[in-house]
């Protein structure tokens, strides 16, 4: 029973030193992680992210997409930021199209009917999700790889999935230990 124990202990002790060295380096990405992680899940509470405007002449022809990113282009020219689109989202049914840039987090609304920009505003839960996700530096660094990205976010979940196992026996031990003893 004694034997028992002591081996218990020594396991205890060794998982305690896992848990301890996983944790200390990594406890500042874990808090990113879970601080963003819970700003994204609030960003449409909080309005990260831009609602969708509604078209006001939606009885009209649509108008094509090329018509949409001229707009799109012209219009960011004239604020002197970068005019390479990222995406359209095209929403034919609420007579919109958003247009996301690759160099900057704007976003324009279009009216599909009638070409204006009904809305310009910033996306603030992109810059979050980059944040996030550690792809913030690949975009600060212009990597077209993102092998940040892919690092920082396999060496936390890696981390974390260490911490949970080493947890868990950090928890089991002790009560295995009081059931020998009692």
């Amino acid at each position: 029973m004694k034997a028992k124990t002591k081996t218990l202990a020594k396991q205890s002790r060794i998982y305690r030193k896992l848990h301890r060295f996983v944790a200390v380096p990594f406890v500042v990405f874990m808090f990113i992680m879970g601080a963003t992680g819970l700003l994204l899940a609030w960003k449409d509470q909080l309005q990260f992210k831009p609602s969708t405007q509604k078209s006001i002449a939606n009885n009209r022809d649509l108008i094509s997409l090329d018509v949409i990113k001229n707009n799109a282009v012209a219009y960011i020219e004239k604020t002197n930021l970068s005019s390479e689109i990222n995406r359209i989202d095209y929403r034919p049914n609420k007579g919109t199209a958003k247009v996301r840039f690759e160099n900057h987090f704007t976003e324009l609304q279009i009216d599909c009917y009638s070409g204006q920009i009904i809305s310009e505003k910033q996306r603030t839960a992109d810059i979050i999700e980059m944040i996030h996700d550690g792809s913030i530096l690949d975009y600060l660094f212009k990597n077209q790889s993102k092998p940040v990205k892919l690092f920082y976010s396999s060496a936390t979940s890696l981390a974390l999935i260490l911490l949970s196992f080493s947890g868990f026996w950090l928890w089991l031990k002790p009560r295995q230990i009081k059931k020998i003893k009692s």
